[in-house]
């Protein structure tokens, strides 16, 4: 009698397109962007993909792990992460796309697919299409079918879509803010496919948004109220037949319909779905008034940490909201630099993104002394200052705090100068000051600072709120505005309130 064939493994297709744009940042993203990241592996397609993303923290490396954990055949579709800034050019979104579409088509044409995982952002806007991934999403689905599964990790800056889970089986946000669970999404992402694959048919689905929006400095989860917010999330995910309550708390500085929080509940039946989504609905209108947030003026902010670093034993952090690269900022605003050295704080500046500037550093070596016209390309508004050359480093390190261990970054070269009692790290790429590998690989020992100046709004919070005293949120110069709600929007859906109501 003649053995059976043993079953073939899933055969998966992976791959990835990040990026969370800004609609009122000054600069666009083009595909030079996701050619030169700074914080993650450039632009990757063919082979050589899955080995690149194998170290990182992205939720790629989590999804793969998953995979190989249950035998998958793995096919790799191209993945790319770009910085957060002004919304991607259409010569970028198409050209990525295409090589998503068409290895996509080539992984079809060799043997048939069980499922695709996608690594996404969910805040991509792109001239034409508001809704960048759900754009992407259609144009992959046209090529899959509505067969084949597919599922996909988010940031949960999200502004989650009706296109975006239409298109798509099931999608999975991290559950944290500072981001330390990105693999943990992938992985569960790459679950929630298996789980699909072996049911043979569609999880329910139930779709809602809130009719408000949130700061970024509400949307920490280490802190109140985010942080009760996810306790009930997971006590509603812990409901029979429930798979998974996709929240995205939305980015408040998208120009498009769709944004602001979202939800997706995923249920064996339509009612447990629907339950679930109005439950929490309903919970999110009770805590609106708990969302009002905000930063203190920089001048202020300053004269605090000076204040408490003359008697602190561990640094002051103050955090520049309002230039922060993971949220559209240049990196390059001088408002907060200006206030230190007026103030003659002792403190480290992390960083100024100024390539010109880095460059006369490196031309005129440790130790010079020079004028520069330091930062500003942005707003117009740069620092004029004699600086000292302390050290000079070619900007490439390896991450390895809670949130982006692994990750490779390539800021181009780099200098530390001294303005005063401030010194300030100068870097040619920008990237969020959220580990403190920034500061070690240029000498700099974080712990041992009196003053901590960070451009970043939360993400900071993982890696550096361990070794502070305190920590301020301080409001400069620069387009990640604190209340958003200023911003001259035109294309928000009706009735969505652009700050939460008061008590």
């Amino acid at each position: 009698m003649a053995s059976e064939e043993p079953a073939r493994p899933r055969r998966i297709a992976m791959g990835g397109f990040l990026h969370e744009s800004h609609s009122f940042a000054p600069r666009p993203t083009g595909w030079a962007e996701f050619r030169h990241p700074g914080g993650l592996p450039p632009f990757q397609r063919g082979p050589g993909t899955i080995e690149a993303l194998r170290p990182t923290s992205a939720g790629f490396a989590g999804a793969l792990a998953e995979a190989e954990s249950r035998g998958f055949e793995v096919v790799a579709l191209p993945w790319c992460f770009a910085n957060p800034a002004g919304p991607v050019t259409p010569q970028a979104f198409e050209r990525i796309s295409a090589c998503m579409v068409a290895d996509l088509v080539a992984a079809l044409d060799q043997a048939p697919l069980d499922g695709v995982y996608l690594d996404l952002h969910g805040a991509m806007v792109v001239e034409g299409f508001p809704d960048g991934e759900g754009e992407l999403l259609r144009r992959m689905r046209a090529v899959l079918g509505p067969d084949v599964p597919l599922t996909a990790s988010l940031d949960p800056h999200c502004n989650l879509t009706e296109q975006m889970v239409r298109l798509t089986d099931a999608l999975s946000p991290y559950r944290t803010y500072p981001h330390v669970d990105m693999k943990a999404a992938g992985a569960r992402a790459m679950a929630l496919l298996a789980r699909r694959i072996e049911l043979r048919r569609p999880f329910a689905k139930a779709f809602r948004q809130a009719d408000y929006w949130t700061p970024l400095s509400s949307q920490c989860t280490m802190v109140e109220p985010m942080a009760g917010v996810y306790v009930v999330r997971a006590e509603l995910e812990g409901r029979p037949g429930l798979h998974e309550m996709a929240f995205c708390f939305g980015f408040p500085y998208a120009d498009f319909a769709d944004c602001g929080m979202g939800w997706a509940a995923y249920a064996d039946d339509q009612g447990s779905a629907d339950a679930a989504a109005d439950t929490f609905a309903a919970m999110l209108d009770e805590r609106e008034p708990l969302f009002a947030g905000g930063a203190i003026p920089a001048a202020e902010g300053v004269a605090e940490a000076v204040r408490l670093s003359a008697t602190a034993t561990k640094p002051i952090l103050l955090a520049d909201t309002q230039d922060n690269p993971g949220g559209g900022g240049h990196g390059d605003t001088t408002g907060l630099l200006a206030e230190l050295v007026r103030q003659g704080a002792p403190a480290v500046l992390g960083l100024i993104n100024d390539a010109d500037s880095a460059a006369a550093c490196h031309a005129a070596g440790k130790g010079a002394r020079l004028t520069l016209k330091l930062g500003g390309k942005s707003d117009g508004v740069p620092l004029e200052a004699e600086v000292e050359v302390l050290r000079l480093t070619d900007g490439r390190f390896t991450c390895g705090g809670p949130m982006n261990a692994g990750n490779p970054a390539d800021l181009g070269p780099t200098a530390l100068v001294a303005i005063g009692t401030v010194r300030v790290i100068i870097v040619s790429r920008k990237m969020q000051a959220h580990d403190q590998a920034l500061f070690r690989h240029i000498g700099i020992e974080p712990a041992a600072e009196k003053i901590l100046a960070l451009k970043s709004s939360v993400h900071f919070r993982a890696d550096f709120q361990p070794i502070a005293e305190a920590v301020l949120v301080v409001a400069a110069p620069g387009p990640v505005l604190a209340d958003p709600s200023s911003l001259p929007f035109r294309n928000l859906r009706p009735g969505l309130r652009t700050r939460p109501r008061a008590a």
